[in-house]
């Protein structure tokens, strides 16, 4: 059975765009998932299949209706998929969430637009609430897309290389290291000398010290983490 990703949005001629093309596409012709985009509009309300409304207690913008999205929700089924809803509000999304969403049989991604969906459903029907970052889109497509890109990469047959999920970013809570390939001159600039060594150990300690300072430096959260997990590691050791 494939993994399957069901989309619920106003814009389905979205999908499955990019993640119809390269490693992403070759998995969705072969079947290892499928992509379903549901058109939000279908439910509307109404001769104009009216699918928001203004806000209780005034303010700018429009809301996506509770009634319009459980509806919608509804006629995709889950079958104990998680329904998740891509929002600035939401918990960040990690390499951790998309492992998670792997291991089951796929996902629903509820996309918002305009000032978002009515609270009201998003209670009720438990939706996870994730944020791609600290920042804000038109709408929740291009968060899907991400989101369905990073969970598609992960199933067994997509990628190349086994190994790669483990020694890219974030795989054991820390950044990448970083790469180099031919010519080993460019423009006045070397390979560091290390990689042309042949000296495997000699390699993996320089990209596990190089893993180590892209993090301290540019993510002082992610290495707080990582310091407190090596620390907690090394006093069950002992």
């Amino acid at each position: 059975m494939s993994w399957q990703a069901d989309i619920v949005t106003l814009f389905p001629d979205m999908f499955p765009g990019p993640l119809g093309m390269s490693l992403a596409g070759r998995a969705l012709e072969t079947g290892v998932w499928s992509c379903t985009a549901h058109d939000l509009r279908t439910h509307g309300r109404g001769r104009h299949r009216a699918v928001d409304d203004t806000p209780f207690g005034g303010g700018a913008g429009m809301v996506l209706r509770a009634d319009v999205v459980a509806s919608a929700l509804d006629a995709v089924a889950a079958s104990g998929r998680p329904v998740i809803y891509p929002t600035p509000r939401g918990k960040p999304f990690t390499q951790a969430d998309a492992r998670r969403y792997v291991a089951g049989s796929g996902v629903v991604v509820l996309c918002g637009r305009f000032e978002g969906v009515d609270e009201r459903v998003l209670e009720q029907r438990g939706i996870e609430q994730v944020s791609m970052g600290d920042f804000v889109l038109s709408g929740g497509e291009i968060p899907a897309l991400a989101l369905l890109d990073a969970c598609v990469r992960l199933l067994p047959g997509v990628m190349g290389s086994v190994l790669s999920d483990a020694e890219e970013s974030f795989g054991e809570g820390l950044l990448e290291y970083p790469h180099y390939t031919k010519p080993a001159l460019w423009d006045g600039l070397e390979v560091p000398a290390v990689l042309l060594s042949g000296h495997h150990g000699a390699i993996a300690a320089w990209r596990r010290e190089q893993a180590e300072l892209a993090t301290r430096s540019r993510r002082p959260d992610l290495w707080a983490a990582y310091e407190a997990r090596q620390a907690t590691d090394k006093f069950r050791v002992h």
